[in-house]
C-alpha cells in the first residue's frame, strides 16, 4: 500500500516538474489517484501558473476543488475533471474568465453548476453521466459563446426537454427520455 502511494506521489511530482521545466501550458495529472489537489503544487507552479491553459485531473478520486485552485489557475482555457466524485464547484469558478471547455462527465452532480453560466468564453460543457434533473435553460441560452452542452445519461425532467429546444442556439445533447446510464 505504501509503495503504491509512493509511486503515485512520485508520478505527480514528475508530471509537475515536467510542466515547469518544459514551460508547457498543460498540466496532466489524470489517473494519479488524487483525492484532492496537492497543496504543494501551488508553490512549485507559482511562477508559471498564469501560463497554464489546460489542466487534466480526469479519473482521479477528487471529491471537491478549492477556491484556491480556481483563483490560482485563472488563465485556464480547458479543465478536464471527468471521472471523479465531484458534486459541486466552488463559487470562485467564476474567476475562470478565459475558460472555453469544461468536462465534468462521470461525476456526481445532482444540481447543474450554475456558476458556469457566468463564464463569458465558455463554449463546451460536458456533464454526461451525472444525476442532474433540472437545467437553467434561460441562463444557458444567454451565454454568449456556448456552442455545446452534453447532458446525456442524466435524469432530466420533462420540462427541460420541452423548454430547451426553442430557446437555445447551441447543441444540447440529451439521452432519449427514460434512458439511464448503464450500471457501473
Amino acid at each position: 500500500m505504501l509503495k503504491k502511494m509512493g509511486e503515485a506521489v512520485a508520478r505527480v511530482a514528475r508530471k509537475v516538474n515536467e510542466t515547469v521545466e518544459s514551460g508547457s501550458d498543460t498540466l496532466d495529472l489524470a489517473e494519479c489517484k488524487l483525492v484532492s489537489f496537492p497543496v504543494g503544487i501551488y508553490k512549485v507552479l507559482r511562477n508559471v501558473s498564469d501560463q497554464i491553459h489546460l489542466i487534466t485531473l480526469a479519473n482521479n478520486e477528487l471529491k471537491s476543488l478549492t477556491s484556491k485552485f480556481m483563483t490560482t489557475f485563472s488563465q485556464l482555457r480547458e479543465l478536464h475533471l471527468e471521472g471523479n466524485f465531484l458534486h459541486r464547484l466552488p463559487t470562485e469558478v467564476g474567476s475562470l474568465q478565459h475558460l472555453k471547455v469544461i468536462d465534468l462527465s462521470r461525476n456526481q452532480f445532482q444540481d447543474f453548476p450554475e456558476q458556469l453560466t457566468t463564464l463569458p468564453s465558455l463554449e463546451t460543457i460536458n456533464l454526461e453521466e451525472n444525476e442532474i434533473v433540472d437545467v437553467p435553460v434561460e441562463k444557458l441560452a444567454a451565454m454568449p459563446a456556448l456552442r455545446s452542452i452534453n447532458l446525456r445519461s442524466n435524469p432530466l425532467n420533462a420540462e427541460v426537454r420541452v423548454i430547451a429546444p426553442p430557446l437555445i442556439k447551441f447543441d444540447m445533447l440529451m439521452s432519449p427520455e427514460g434512458a439511464r446510464a448503464p450500471p457501473p
